[in-house]
């Protein structure tokens, strides 16, 4: 009896010296810092803080240290005295050896965190290139929403991944051009604050779309400092940028930004390209650390283009590389975006955090794929026209709790997505003023209700996170060229998915991902009946790691399989998307971040990538256009006596065009450099694309067209050549 009144007592004196640590991290001006790492020195648990900077550590005892860290700022070991804490973190310069690999679902999120400290963003191009292995090609004169290559995908612009804004999509479904058509051109670069993207459909919160993978923007609750920039180089292109404080203090927060870009490009024709930008945010922060944001954004552009031109008349020299065969293609667009985002607070383990926006959107695009081939008298212009009105509203509770075995988190979310689309268009025309047919011409309602539950369960090492969530879509068109005939019908799926992360230590870190996914089919295909497959669905897994061998070393790769119910290819002789055959891919992502002194650093992405068609016969069964290889590498130099800038390449190797690789898209390898000389409030920088002049094709399409000398139609090549050698210079104050 007394043994076991002696190992009771040692167990109620245990538990009286061990303590639940709770407290809030911030920065010198009192504003919370979210993702700061803790790690008990003694029993290695470490925990985060949240979006109010608040923490929560179990097992602590007095006289234990905890280490304190986040990338931009020194770190601090403390000191457990039995009180609340209440923490400050100074920033300081940028350092590899602070970042922690184990962290939580996304374990791309360090990557991220890197490339925007080492190398900022300043040209929406770069915005989606921050996302390894992610390709884009322009080839409508800079006004048209890039395609995009991802694991082995000819993304197109957008079917297969998910893009946001402040919790805003960016794709649009039953689009004008293209299904999931993501054009990301108003979002002002200099205002994206964190990138968040992972790969594959493992995401409970990210929905259609979300199978190759996602890539979501948050832009910034307040500026530094007022910026006016001005920018100017070759082929006439002049870029003007402004960025203006209302209000920056520790409640609130308010901002005013413009931009404003023209060019002509290095185009025959000039592209007359011109956009404007604008922007206004405001955040405050209640006593009770409730939060409320607002957001406004506006955006227009217009272009001329020369398009796709087929490599047999550059041959032939007909035209040059950067001539035209119809030079009257361009377009233009605008979208107005209202976003709405409030954070509530109800306890210390429970919060709410709700969006809802919505958007005017307008685009009318001039195509001409295919010339003469199918009338030889007037040519193949086709029109591509939309009036667009895209809302909603999305809600997530998430509520976190502790026992003794684990640590435990639940997310429920709920929402909302409607598109309401007036007179879309695919017409016939001539020199953009004469419709000869009307091809397609109705309005489009789409509603897509969701909603989902994600739970992460933390046992120490080992993270588990079940989830699933529930989509349901009805899908409805008018057609105004069948008397208005209604026609509307619906469809739900289902989307569990399972994953897993073992920290073997906070510099190691291997994970499973297993998920289903999905892509809606565009409305149009789906009421003419013309595919089974409403909402076909993707499988993936991914096997990987994040391992930090050295202090100043981050490698991380993945073993991934994607098989996909459903492709969709791009008919360009019609202007439209057609759903095809099941898919499977697979491959192997591989990645470094180094940190060679304290000023240089490194990167590297390689990405191997095999796809195929799965119900067609072998040596037909290619994926057009998906990329099986790419690679990318950088050197970064940070604060070096006034100085930064970088030295960025990219390849991405040759490619089948068709079905039977018989026509190959050529590869190629880009190298870009920028500098910068920052003194005082001044910063002058030089910019410079494809420094070694190379002569590359930034987008390729095997294409069935005719010229209008030819009497039979030819399929080759038709492309859009990539940039020459471009300079730029740049001027930027800030006070």
């Amino acid at each position: 009896m007394k043994i076991y009144c002696l190992i009771l007592l040692s167990l109620l004196c245990s538990a009286a010296s061990a303590q639940h640590l709770k407290g809030k991290i911030s920065n010198p001006a009192g504003l919370p810092l979210e993702d700061v790492y803790l790690q008990n020195q003694r029993s290695r648990k470490h925990a985060h803080t949240n979006e109010q900077g608040l923490f929560a550590m179990k097992d602590v005892k007095t006289g234990d240290s905890i280490r304190i860290t986040l990338l931009g700022y020194q770190p601090q070991l403390i000191v457990v005295g039995g009180k609340d804490l209440n923490i400050v973190l100074n920033p300081s310069s940028f350092q590899l050896d602070e970042v922690v690999v184990s962290e939580g679902i996304n374990h791309l999120s360090s990557v991220a965190a890197i490339d925007i400290a080492t190398n900022p963003v300043n040209s929406s191009q770069e915005l989606l290139r921050k996302v390894p292995g992610l390709f884009i090609g322009q080839h409508a004169g800079g006004g048209k929403a890039e395609q995009l290559f991802l694991r082995g995908f000819d993304l197109d612009h957008g079917t297969d991944i998910n893009i946001s804004v402040d919790g805003m999509p960016v794709n649009m479904v039953g689009h004008a051009h293209g299904q999931g058509y993501a054009d990301l051109h108003f979002l002002i670069p200099e205002l994206v604050e964190k990138i968040d993207f992972d790969k594959g459909p493992y995401h409970t919160d990210k929905g259609n779309m979300a199978t190759a993978g996602y890539v979501s923007f948050q832009t910034k609750e307040r500026l530094d400092d007022n910026v006016i920039s001005l920018e100017g180089g070759k082929f006439n292109t002049f870029k003007g940028l402004g960025m203006f404080n209302l209000v920056n203090d520790g409640k609130q927060s308010a901002y005013l930004a413009g931009s404003y870009i023209k060019t002509d490009g290095p185009f025959e024709a000039a592209q007359d390209f011109k956009r404007l930008n604008l922007m206004g945010k405001y955040t405050r922060t209640f006593a009770n650390m409730d939060k409320i944001s607002i957001s406004f954004m506006h955006f227009n552009s217009s272009w001329l283009a020369s398009g796709q031109i087929p490599q047999r008349a550059v041959d032939e020299g007909l035209i040059g590389r950067f001539g035209a065969i119809d030079s009257n293609e361009g377009g233009k667009t605008a979208r107005t975006n209202a976003n709405l985002q409030f954070d509530k607070l109800i306890g210390e383990n429970t919060s709410i955090k709700t969006n809802a926006f919505y958007s005017r959107y307008r685009f009318e695009l001039y195509s001409n794929f295919t010339f003469f081939l199918n009338d030889p008298v007037n040519g193949d212009q086709i029109r591509q026209k939309e009036n667009r009105n895209l809302y909603g509203v999305q809600s997530v509770l998430n509520r976190k709790f502790n026992t003794d075995a684990a640590d435990y988190g639940i997310q429920f979310g709920a929402g909302l997505r409607g598109d309401d689309i007036n007179n879309i268009e695919l017409s016939h025309t001539l020199n953009r003023d004469v419709t000869l047919e009307r091809i397609q011409f109705g309005n489009v309602n789409e509603l897509n209700a969701y909603t989902f539950l994600n739970a992460e369960i933390d046992l120490g090492k080992l993270l588990i996170n079940p989830s699933l969530r529930l989509d349901y879509f009805n899908f409805r068109y008018v057609d105004h060229l069948n008397n208005d005939a209604n026609a509307s019908t619906g469809k739900a799926t289902l989307s569990p998915k399972l994953n897993f992360l073992y920290n073997h230590s906070k510099d190691l870190q291997f994970f499973l991902k297993l998920g289903k996914g999905f892509h809606s089919n565009d409305s149009r295909v789906v009421l003419a009946q013309t595919t089974k497959q409403i909402l076909p669905a993707a499988y993936g897994a991914d096997l990987g790691m994040s391992w930090k061998p050295v202090p100043r070393l981050i490698l991380n790769a993945a073993l991934w399989y994607l098989y996909l119910q459903q492709e969709f290819v791009y008919i360009g002789d019609e202007g439209v998307i057609e759903p095809s055959g099941r898919t499977a891919r697979k491959g192997i992502d591989f990645g470094l971040r180094y940190q060679l002194n304290n000023w240089l650093f490194a990167n590297g992405d390689i990405t191997y990538n095999h796809g195929r068609a799965l119900d067609e016969p072998t040596g037909a069964n290619y994926i057009p256009l998906a990329p099986p290889f790419t690679f990318t590498w950088g050197l970064s130099v940070k604060d070096l006596d006034h100085f930064s800038g970088s030295l960025k390449a990219r390849y991405l190797a040759s490619r089948p065009a068709n079905e039977d690789n018989s026509i190959v898209a050529k590869g190629y390898f880009i190298t870009d450099a920028n500098v910068n000389y920052t003194w005082k409030r001044f910063t002058l920088g030089l910019i410079t694309e494809n420094i070694f002049n190379r002569a590359w094709n930034e987008t390729q399409f095997a294409t069935e067209s005719r010229l209008q000398n030819e009497t039979a139609p030819v399929e080759e090549i038709h492309f859009t050549p990539g940039t020459p050698f471009n300079i730029r210079a740049s001027l930027s104050v800030s006070f």
